[in-house]
């Protein structure tokens, strides 16, 4: 694989720009995919990160042990905050090993999340045309993110419901991001009648969710076209534990939940391959090929504490609901259900 990365390399850089170069560059020039996948960790681990939050939230609106083939629909609203820490980081030319920052030694740039500030992106040897450098991304310029999504659920008996969730892949500025999901929740205070003789709630529910979440990259031109990784994807699975306790009181029902996660992170380009992917081919591999190996060094899987507290306002059919989940991260939810039967 190393000589296929070189010989690629060689034949991009070589064609690009026309300079004499020492032969004894080119075993570096590896280097390049590492430090470009390094850059897109930085870059996308916050906006992904977050993608967990915004998905972790809204999957349970009250507690209470339904009627069997009871049936509900609800509209959410979420916003979530993105916090100034997340926003940006110090990129330094030290921890590049191929690349470095025209005309710095560090700069702070943006996350995903981020603003709009912009740096410019040479090499250490000259190989890179320094009137054409790279320019890293911009970030979302939000400080809030708004998304809606659906949910419905079903009890098919014996306190245990099934629950969906779908969202649209919603826009949202340099970006896109996209979630959906199932769970199963179960209601345990039936079996307690001490908290059921005190209007006390208790379930439990196990959910999975995917969530998918894309923006715009590095658009690297050369003379054979663009290397066609101007937009980066990030797909998360979680699997996701919850306990729910509510105390009802009149028509409000008010809720606290504990919930913990574990999510697998994969990365990848994606949209249109670059117009060089028709010419550059080393034994059948294009320029995306060759980043698609070196991205899998920052898959990972994470596991999350997440908090909530809801309060629950019930109506004849309708259901309102406001949450916040919070931990590292603040995610607000605003949601109607409508009770089918």
């Amino acid at each position: 694989m190393k000589n296929k990365i070189l010989g690629f390399l060689f034949f991009i850089f070589n064609f690009s720009y026309s300079q004499t170069f020492d032969p004894a560059v080119f075993d570096h020039l590896d280097e390049f995919f590492i430090d470009a996948v390094y850059y897109a960790d930085r870059f996308i681990t916050p906006a992904t990160d977050a993608a967990v939050y915004q998905s972790s939230g809204g999957w349970v609106y009250s507690a209470k042990k339904r009627k069997q083939w009871e049936a509900s629909f609800g509209v959410h609203a979420n916003v979530f905050f993105v916090p100034n820490k997340d926003r940006e980081f110090t990129l330094k030319n030290e921890d590049f090993t191929f690349l470095q920052i025209q005309g710095e030694e560090s700069a702070t740039i943006p996350t995903a999340l981020g603003g709009s500030k912009q740096v410019y992106i040479i090499d250490k040897y000259g190989i890179i045309n320094p009137n054409y450098p790279i320019e890293t991304p911009r970030g979302i310029n939000e400080e809030k993110i708004f998304y809606p999504h659906l949910s419905g659920s079903i009890c098919i008996g014996y306190g245990t419901e099934i629950i969906g969730k779908y969202a649209p892949k919603t826009k949202i500025k340099k970006g896109e991001y996209q979630v959906y999901g199932f769970g199963i929740k179960h209601n345990l205070s039936q079996y307690l009648k001490t908290l059921e003789g005190n209007n006390i709630n208790l379930a439990v529910t196990l959910s999975n969710s995917v969530e998918n979440i894309s923006f715009d990259f590095l658009d690297i031109q050369t003379n054979l076209g663009t290397l066609g990784i101007n937009r980066i994807n990030g797909d998360v699975n979680s699997w996701q534990f919850q306990t729910n306790v509510s105390k009802e009181y009149k028509s409000f029902e008010f809720m606290l939940g504990s919930m913990v996660n574990v999510s697998d992170f994969k990365y990848n380009f994606s949209g249109d391959k670059g117009t060089a992917e028709g010419v550059i081919k080393i034994e059948g591999l294009g320029p995306q090929d060759f980043f698609f190996f070196f991205l899998k060094a920052i898959y990972k899987t994470k596991i999350n504490s997440i908090f909530e507290a809801s309060v629950t306002y019930s109506w004849n059919r309708f259901n309102f609901q406001s949450a916040i989940a919070f931990n590292k991260f603040v995610n607000t939810n605003f949601a109607v259900h409508y009770k089918i039967n």
